[in-house]
């Protein structure tokens, strides 16, 4: 009697571990793979802000931290990928917050490099999170819109910066109709952001990588920017 209880727990034993081990491996199996979709993911973002044949690092793979709530709309630190041609700054893509849309916050990163006058040139424009009304403020988001594509090649100097507002401001961007809010949040932004390379450019490209995709807003919400 008392054998076949010890075979038995045995037995248990062995199926326990064997249980754990593959539930083990299932884990270590998904997390990779869905590690490697982020990246596909944040990578897709990347190219479609900043034109991939100008840059040959890993861009997904090289940025810095660094916190600004007056140009980068919060006190977390935000992640700027940096796109190098041979060792040589190229451009760059930083996330960046609008506090102050209509239902909250909007996750946003803006594409960014120098054109060949010296100029401040945004290449792309994408938001990433959001919680506007839909069928209003919710144009923002080019999988509704594609409002947002109306910031690229827009040279960003002294000479254009107040030109960056929306229309009913006195700027160069469409409002939407019954809703001013969410796109004069997204502009305010991406002038900050725009300001923000102007002063730091050269410690952006001086600072340590310190990449962590997890903590990445283009990461975790990628999916929201096709």
């Amino acid at each position: 009697m008392t054998k076949s209880i010890f075979n038995k727990g045995l037995i248990l034993a062995a199926f326990a571990m064997v249980t754990s081990g593959l539930i083990g491996l299932t884990y270590f199996g998904t997390k990779e793979q869905i590690a490697h979709q982020q990246q596909q993911k944040l990578q897709a973002i990347l190219n479609a802000i900043i034109d991939p044949s100008s840059y040959n690092n890993a861009i997904a793979n090289n940025c810095a931290l660094m916190t600004s709530a007056e140009y980068l709309g919060s006190n977390e630190p935000q992640h700027i990928y940096r796109a190098l041609n041979n060792e040589q700054a190229v451009a760059v893509a930083i996330e960046t917050t609008a506090p102050d849309g209509y239902s909250g916050k909007i996750q946003i990163v803006v594409g960014l490099n120098d054109d060949a006058d010296g100029n401040v040139m945004i290449s792309g424009v994408r938001v990433l999170d959001h919680k506007e009304t839909p069928g209003l403020g919710d144009k923002i988001d080019l999988r509704v819109n594609d409002w947002v594509l109306s910031f690229a090649q827009r040279i960003f100097n002294a000479e254009s910066a107040p030109r960056f507002a929306v229309k009913k401001d006195g700027g160069q961007f469409d409002q939407f109709t019954g809703a001013t809010i969410s796109p004069r949040a997204v502009v305010k932004a991406v002038k900050r952001s725009a300001e923000f390379y102007q002063l730091h450019k050269n410690d952006i490209f001086a600072a340590a990588n310190a990449c962590s995709l997890d903590a990445s807003p283009v990461n975790s919400a990628s999916s929201k920017a096709d």
